[in-house]
């Protein structure tokens, strides 16, 4: 698969279903980039299977990136590594929201503050930058509130960020879409 991406893309949303390639296409395209990149991961390791999805992940990416774990205080870090890799790979946004939902609960007005620290440094970055969010509204309306918030909430950021970014690229079966900013 070939990176379908502006290399001078400063800000870059990558989107889509889950398994849908985002990140092999994000970490491929990164790799195009000198060292030091930086890999931010959001999972958190609660259980088994998601101790092997990391794993595999770690596996895939190699020794070619720095990699920092953070699941919640992202803008924090975002600001710490400002302008100190060629590029930058937040993986991802939707285990991010989730994880500040587990963390806050969920009430939006608790979440806000987290959210908008994050616009706020993705605005002042200083090198390019990757984010990987899934979209998680094309399903069925959730069942139960905090399903309804996650998605509003999730929806909601990649809106926005999908507003600042220089290009956004919808992933579908492995095949890249430019949804925004020219290739």
């Amino acid at each position: 698969m070939a990176p379908a991406v502006n290399p001078n893309a400063r800000l870059t949303l990558i989107t889509g279903p889950a398994r849908s390639g985002k990140t092999q296409l994000a970490v491929q395209w990164a790799l195009s980039f000198h060292a030091p990149r930086a890999y931010i991961a959001t999972a958190q390791n609660r259980d088994a299977e998601m101790a092997e999805r990391i794993r595999r992940h770690q596996e895939e990416r190699g020794t070619a990136f720095q990699t920092y774990e953070e699941p919640l205080d992202l803008s924090v870090l975002l600001k710490k590594l400002s302008g100190s890799a060629s590029i930058t790979l937040v993986d991802c946004l939707t285990l991010w929201v989730s994880n500040l939902l587990g963390d806050l609960g969920e009430h939006s007005a608790e979440i806000k503050p987290p959210l908008d620290d994050l616009l706020k440094e993705l605005k002042n970055f200083k090198t390019p930058i990757i984010l990987i969010g899934n979209e998680v509204g094309w399903g069925i309306v959730p069942d139960n509130p905090l399903a309804r918030t996650f998605r509003d909430i999730s929806g909601r950021l990649q809106q926005e960020i999908a507003r600042m970014a220089d290009q956004v690229i919808l992933m579908v079966a492995g095949i890249p879409l430019i949804v925004k900013g020219k290739q």
